[in-house]
């Protein structure tokens, strides 16, 4: 894989990372969402109008083409697993920005993770 490649693949994860990190930053402003044949349409346009959504949507829709970019160019053997860097990215950035807790427990599971990651680039 070539460093343009890299490169597409690399901002695809991370556009789709940060659009998960926006998103939830969405869900929080509006909190736990139920949905029912009364409250479906409100709903759907309280999260329509909440910006960190509009923005996570926007980051997938140019996730989802710099990824394809980056797919015609490599196979999805190699690309795909390279996704999972995007878990490492988001638990960062939620404990980061969000708040979240990052346990002995999900730090052990990241390290797993980076190591998956090592082993397939040497493939």
């Amino acid at each position: 894989m070539n460093l343009t490649t890299f490169g597409f693949i690399f901002t695809g994860i991370c556009l789709n990372a940060l659009a998960q990190l926006l998103l939830k930053a969405g869900t929080n402003a509006v909190g736990a969402i139920h949905l029912n044949q009364e409250n479906w349409f409100d709903t759907g346009v309280q999260l329509a109008s909440q910006l960190p959504i509009l923005g996570g949507v926007t980051c997938y829709v140019i996730s989802l083409v710099v990824w394809i970019i980056g797919l015609s160019r490599v196979d999805v053997t190699i690309a795909y697993p390279l996704l999972s860097l995007g878990y490492i990215f988001n638990a960062f950035g939620a404990w980061y920005f969000l708040g979240e807790t990052l346990s002995t427990q999900r730090l052990l599971a990241i390290g797993v993770i980076i190591i998956g990651v090592a082993l397939l680039a040497r493939s």
